[in-house]
């Protein structure tokens, strides 16, 4: 029940990814930036609809009286067990697919910046 570290770092092979597909065709910079940027969106938005699906039915358990949120194996990062799990779903479902976006995007940009005019094909 970690944090889903492996979707973030996927970001960073995704960015990739989609830099270089870009780069093969002849486009302008500014293009290929927007382009870059929508991908990630898509990728990040699917994240979410995942992560929405696994943890959105513990939502439920926030409206069970008397429910133990000790014994739920997560961390008690806050005072509150209560709270503590509502700041973890809000991890799960909405900060870590935005983490991704960032990583997708991060990555991205750096294989960008080593793209040169060499490298263009075609």
């Amino acid at each position: 029940m970690g944090v889903p570290i492996f979707n973030i770092l996927f970001g960073f092979v995704v960015g990739w990814y989609i830099a270089k597909r870009l780069t093969l065709y002849n486009e302008n910079q500014k293009d290929i930036l927007k382009k870059v940027f929508n991908y990630a969106i898509i990728v990040s938005l699917f994240t979410l609809v995942v992560m929405a699906i696994l943890w959105g039915p513990a939502i439920k358990l926030l409206f069970t009286p008397g429910y133990d949120f000790k014994n739920f194996g997560i961390p008690l990062i806050l005072f509150d067990p209560k709270a503590s799990f509502i700041g973890w779903l809000v991890l799960m479902i909405f900060i870590s697919p935005f983490l991704q976006l960032l990583t997708t995007v991060f990555a991205a940009y750096l294989t960008l910046l080593n793209w040169n005019k060499e490298d263009r094909m075609i």
